[in-house]
């Protein structure tokens, strides 16, 4: 007998989303750089915080998140009423898809890009449209060309993930400004905090009414545990967006320990001179074996190999000495490797594994 219960259309076409290895079956000495986490984990207050919360499990969340919308506020220079919260940054990619894209739309995204984005358009009955990047370096052009009048939404990640290159500010305005009416282009700012004096497009969200940045609280705040991040968005959008959100998505304790987070400005921007500081020794440490990288604005680094043959032995070794890293065939780029940026005993760990790969394959 067949079955008349059916899932919406584009439902099925959707692959599992594969998170980073985090064991390895017999080793205890693991050390895991295959999701870009904070090798520091959150800040002391952000901890207390989230302790301090315990006292109060029993009490349902309130639904609209003030309190930390206000530190969001108060530390970025954003306007409260425009943001939205969610559990992670996920959440909001998925409402803008259910609110603003169904069947018969298109959702752009570029080739290399977070597999969230067709995704979340698939669940919403939207046709993804995937877009050729230039040098593993979003293509504003090729981004514009593909768009038309069934364009709804345009994802783009800046830094990207897994690629970690990024694009100016130009070229961001000149994408804003290119797409057709009816069209919203969502920036991805998973790694912003990253780059130094980088809003993350907030500017162009405060200057024009077809922007929305989305950010989160899992890269360098150390709380990728608890699934915290925000949308900023004109007005009448994050309106719409309210309508759809669960109204208890965030609990008490997630709300306090991102607060508090956000709020310690000097442990964040320690977190991103260290990144900084290790992130170039990697990469140059890698290159002197052989193994080149773009320059990376994020906090992991994308390894290139000869071919996937290669970066798939290269990945079992690493594995046969404790470290994880991540395979990014499924991102289209079969012969690289994504290796987070860990502390530095990891970093010196991770090159010396490498440097050894290589030296038996000469």
């Amino acid at each position: 007998m067949t079955s008349d219960i059916k899932p919406q259309p584009g439902i099925m076409e959707i692959d599992l989303y594969e998170g980073g290895q985090s064991t390895i079956e017999g080793r205890t000495d693991v050390v895991k750089l295959s999701s870009n986490e904070n090798p520091f984990g959150p800040s002391e207050a952000a901890t207390e915080a989230f302790r301090r919360s315990m006292h109060q499990l029993h009490r349902y969340p309130n639904t609209h998140h003030l309190p930390l919308r206000t530190a969001i506020g108060e530390v970025w220079g954003l306007d409260p009423e425009r943001v939205i919260c969610g559990v992670g940054s996920d959440e909001i990619l998925t409402l803008l898809c259910q609110a603003y894209a169904g069947p018969g739309d298109e959702v752009v995204h570029t080739e290399h890009g977070f597999a969230m984005y067709r995704i979340s358009a698939l669940a919403a009955g939207a046709t993804p449209v995937s877009v050729p990047e230039s040098e593993r370096v979003t293509d504003v052009d090729a981004i514009l060309a593909a768009c038309n009048r069934k364009t709804r939404l345009v994802f783009i990640a800046n830094p990207n993930n897994p690629t970690g290159t990024m694009i100016g500010g130009n070229e961001l305005a000149r994408l804003a400004d290119g797409l057709p009416r009816g069209a919203i282009l969502v920036l991805d700012g998973a790694y912003a905090e990253y780059v130094e004096g980088y809003d993350g497009g907030a500017d162009l969200v405060d200057s024009r009414d077809n922007v929305v940045m989305t950010r989160t609280f899992s890269k360098i705040y150390g709380l990728g545990g608890l699934r915290i991040g925000y949308g900023y968005a004109p007005k009448p959008i994050i309106d719409v967006l309210n309508r759809l959100r669960g109204p208890f998505n965030l609990s008490e304790a997630q709300m306090a320990a991102a607060a508090a987070a956000v709020r310690d400005v000097a442990y964040m921007e320690k977190c991103r001179r260290e990144n900084a500081r290790m992130r170039n020794w990697l990469a140059e440490a890698l290159a002197e074996h052989g193994v080149p990288s773009d320059t990376s604005c994020a906090n992991f680094i994308l390894a290139r190999f000869a071919d996937a043959e290669e970066a798939e032995a290269c990945d079992e070794h690493l594995k046969s000495e404790g470290i994880i890293v991540r395979r990014v065939g499924g991102y289209n780029l079969p012969n690289c490797l994504r290796i987070t940026v860990g502390d530095e005993a990891s970093c010196r760990r991770v090159a010396h594994t490498v440097g050894t790969f290589k030296g038996r394959r000469q």
